[in-house]
């Protein structure tokens, strides 16, 4: 399990989230919903040691993390994809998944993986876009390649920060459908996302965020049927 207790962050003198508690379970889909500003990608960025915690914890399997550098964190089983393209854009496409071989069971392991990345995202399976620089894809298409990059490291989590951002309609279907085929084969997911309606379709649980605050969670289904929740707090 990954548990958020009580979360603080901020930046500088400015407190960002207060109080902000959630949980993953192994095999569990889970989202974080809010509108522009609520919170969420710096809530994120907290888990991942990217940002200090000004107060709570994060615990790993009921170890403590909120206090680890992000290499640590990584190295003890989470990915994280975050809201940005973040290729290395003068590197080959090939040369941006192998970076994500981190550890020996990657490495034994590259074939078997680059092949479900591939199956996941054909965009970026062929030859010549495997020598292609990360930096010449579309925007579409970088983002397929941090996401597979992220898989090539064998995930025991995998955290995603808005990753239908500014994609068009078709690309943001079929990002869905790949997120879907992952969840499917048991990796376990965090996703903050803006794109409502898809995200609760395909959630387990969702937890929304405003003014740095968690003030609702539920299955999926039980916040798309709601009205009220729909219009006040997801602006559907």
């Amino acid at each position: 399990m990954l548990e958020v207790k009580n979360l603080g962050v901020g930046y500088g003198n400015l407190q960002v989230t207060h109080q902000v508690s959630f949980t993953l379970d192994k095999g569990e889909l889970v989202a974080l919903l809010g509108g522009n500003g609520a919170g969420k990608t710096t809530t994120i960025k907290s888990v991942m040691g990217v940002l200090p915690a000004w107060e709570g914890e994060v615990l790993l399997d009921g170890k403590p993390i909120h206090q680890l550098k992000t290499p640590q964190i990584v190295s003890m089983g989470l990915a994280y994809v975050p809201e940005q393209k973040s290729v290395f854009p003068k590197m080959t496409v090939l040369e941006n998944l192998e970076l994500a071989l981190n550890s020996p069971e990657s490495q034994e392991k590259k074939d078997q993986t680059m092949k479900e990345v591939f199956d996941l995202f054909p965009r970026i399976s062929s030859k010549t876009k495997l020598k292609q620089m990360a930096g010449t894809l579309s925007g579409g298409e970088q983002r397929m390649l941090v996401i597979a990059r992220a898989l090539m490291s064998l995930p025991t989590y995998l955290l995603l920060d808005e990753p239908s951002l500014g994609l068009a309609p078709r690309l943001v279907q079929d990002l869905f459908e790949a997120i879907k085929q992952i969840h499917a084969k048991g990796v376990p997911i965090f996703l903050v996302e803006q794109n409502v309606n898809l995200t609760l379709q395909i959630a387990d649980r969702a937890y929304v965020l405003e003014q740095g605050k968690i003030v609702l969670e539920g299955t999926g289904s039980e916040l798309c049927e709601m009205p009220h929740i729909r219009e006040s707090y997801l602006g559907i």
